[in-house]
């Protein structure tokens, strides 16, 4: 009897997350100010078809040009009451603050929904993932990522078409349908977690598109599990020879030590390492530590202000 019931709570949860998540596709986010425009399900040659959520900020377009931020998780970033749990970055509220100090230029926010299914596959660097030796090694990422429940078949990243689309579909769409600056020094790219990996490779991979990267608890891992993991390693060897320029180019990193952030300390400690071999420094690179942060979009909106003020700094 107990474990039918078990069964019925576990059904009626799935249900309530299903309801939730198809609630939040046919319902704007409430923002506190300013206003998103939604295209819905924008078709793409490249990647699934999703919803792209564009924040404009109090004012637009009257201030003339603005400065671009791409962010992942396009559905985690505006209104709480839509997301699965219940917490969001409030990029409006926090953005909006910013600009009427003056601290920052005006710039809007494209939110760029996850595929779901496919967000494992679309945010994983594949050209790192290709350094990897052997079928063994990528045989270890396919195991560890389906034992936490992520994949089901053989792991095969999608990252390269992700940014095909980006770059190659959304980007010319929103330079031309708003009042945006386009060159690479107006245009940049952020996330959290496998959000932050992507972003990162996004300006590696197309230096001459995104003037700069937000990783935010970049989740280094790519899995779930540090031993006997070959992909650090591999995305470390990659920087080495492949990050942006560090005069005309900026990044920021973080990291909290709770929760999902605990993986984060040591391997971001080698990413630094790497940084100040590449010649960056305290003008161009930041990597900030948050003492006591879990892994959340609490704790990331908590500290959204600080890549914000480093990115579009008047």
């Amino acid at each position: 009897m107990q474990q039918v019931t078990g069964k019925r709570i576990l059904l009626v949860i799935i249900n309530c997350i299903i309801l939730l998540s198809l609630y939040a596709q046919d319902t704007l986010p409430k923002v506190t100010s300013g206003k998103v425009e939604r295209i819905s399900n924008f078709k793409s040659g490249f990647i699934t078809p999703r919803h792209i959520d564009i924040w404009v900020p109090p004012g637009y377009p009257d201030s003339g040009k603005y400065e671009v931020l791409y962010m992942h998780d396009g559905q985690m970033l505006y209104d709480s009451a839509n997301t699965w749990n219940k917490q969001a970055w409030e990029i409006d509220k926090v953005a909006t603050k910013l600009m009427q100090s003056g601290r920052v230029k005006n710039f809007i926010v494209v939110g760029i929904w996850n595929g779901g299914q496919t967000r494992h596959s679309d945010y994983f660097p594949q050209k790192p993932f290709e350094l990897l030796l052997n079928n063994t090694e990528r045989d270890t990422i396919t195991s560890q990522l389906q034992s936490a429940g992520r994949i089901t078949t053989v792991f095969k990243p999608q990252s390269d078409n992700y940014l095909k689309f980006i770059v190659n579909e959304l980007k010319p769409m929103i330079d031309k349908s708003y009042a945006v600056y386009t060159k690479p020094e107006h245009t940049f790219i952020a996330g959290s977690s496998m959000g932050g990996l992507i972003s990162l490779y996004a300006v590696c991979e197309y230096p001459e598109v995104f003037g700069g990267a937000a990783c935010l608890s970049t989740h280094w891992p790519g899995t779930f599990n540090v031993l006997n993991n070959p992909f650090p390693l591999a995305m470390q060897l990659y920087l080495t020879t492949q990050l942006p320029d560090s005069k005309d180019h900026r990044i920021y990193f973080d990291f909290g030590n709770q929760t999902l952030d605990a993986l984060y300390p040591p391997l971001q400690k080698n990413v630094d390492d790497i940084m100040r071999a590449m010649k960056y420094n305290q003008t161009n690179w930041i990597t900030y530590f948050d003492e006591g942060a879990e892994h959340s979009e609490r704790a990331w909106r908590n500290r959204l202000h600080l890549p914000l003020l480093f990115l579009f700094s008047r």
